[in-house]
């Protein structure tokens, strides 16, 4: 072992996700005075990218490019990593608990016979130990981890863990590495992508998620218009996408996306706890609903009782008003 933890980023059509920095960060919290080594995967130049790793706090980062490494494969990128972990041989691996992070995470610590932290959402020493705070029963409850042998491997959730300040005066080396990738019995010919334009919904800061209570995919228009003014990116309930309002790409919830956004604002949903265990830990919670029982204003900071559809075009104008 060395005294170093590696960052393991992730790129979304050729730029890096937020998360990557916020890794990062959480790298920093876990060894302070340790070496932050940024991995990336990619089929071509990932010189700008790992640029960008540095001036957010990695001290070097290595680029693993291969044509089979294109298109992200549990196979692929396994086998790249654990080559760039067996040649470093480090203390701790952070990667963000994205979709991909899910699905690689495990695979790795299994080959490395070892212990994970999955979707960590705060880090703090404790007598000289590193404690990781992670949610369990569907955000319910909260467990806190202390690792006190082998690596210390952990995954951490979008939005969490604040990043650094980008710096642009930092400097570090930038090394590729030439992989073997092999036996790979998944071939990705094709990504088509059904998602929202513009913000990413797992790393926006402001989400206007609707429920069934918008009634109609019609309905959805002021949603969108009223994010486009905050900056924000439109979610929903299950309610609404098995309703066919909306795509199950913006689904939020249990069997959805987990969101933990700056500002939530809940419009039309009831509060179901399947819902509530995708943004419960939102830092500010804004339930609009025309049902004053609603369980949504169980968990919401700040409540609205009315018809949405008369609310939401007066935000609107408020807010514009004040930009």
């Amino acid at each position: 072992m060395s005294n170093k933890i590696l960052v393991i980023g992730e790129t979304r059509e050729g730029s890096l996700r937020n998360v990557t920095f916020e890794a990062i960060a959480a790298a920093k919290k876990i060894k302070s005075d340790g070496e932050i080594v940024g991995v990336l995967c990619g089929d071509e130049n990932l010189e700008n990218q790992a640029q960008e790793m540095i001036y957010y706090g990695a001290d070097r980062v290595i680029a693993v490019s291969h044509e089979k490494l294109k298109t992200y494969t549990s196979e692929g990128y396994g086998q790249a990593i654990l080559a760039v972990i067996n040649d470093e041989s480090p203390d701790g691996i952070v990667m963000g608990h994205t979709s991909i992070g899910k699905d690689l995470t495990p695979k790795l610590a299994s080959k490395l016979n070892t212990g994970l932290v999955s979707d960590a959402v705060e880090i703090e020493k404790v007598a000289e130990k590193v404690q990781f705070t992670r949610p369990i029963y569907s955000g319910k409850a909260f467990e806190k981890k202390i690792i006190t042998s082998g690596i210390t491997f952990v995954t951490i959730r979008p939005n969490n863990i604040p990043m650094l300040e980008r710096d642009e005066s930092r400097s570090g080396d930038i090394s590729t590495k030439n992989v073997d990738v092999a036996d790979i019995r998944t071939i990705i010919k094709e990504v088509i992508r059904k998602a929202s334009e513009g913000v990413d919904l797992s790393e926006a800061n402001v989400i206007i998620a609707g429920g069934r209570g918008v009634k109609s995919d019609e309905g959805f228009k002021p949603l969108y218009e009223l994010a486009e003014v905050l900056g924000g990116a439109v979610g929903a309930s299950r309610g609404a996408c098995d309703a066919e309002y909306c795509d199950y790409s913006l689904q939020i919830g249990q069997t959805g996306k987990v969101v933990t956004p700056d500002l939530y604002i809940a419009v039309g949903i009831s509060g179901a706890i399947q819902h509530l265990a995708g943004m419960s830990n939102s830092k500010v919670i804004v339930a609009i609903n025309k049902d004053p029982e609603a369980n949504i204003f169980n968990v919401a900071d700040y409540g609205i009782v009315g018809d949405l559809f008369e609310i939401i075009p007066l935000l609107i104008e408020e807010i514009k008003k004040i930009k």
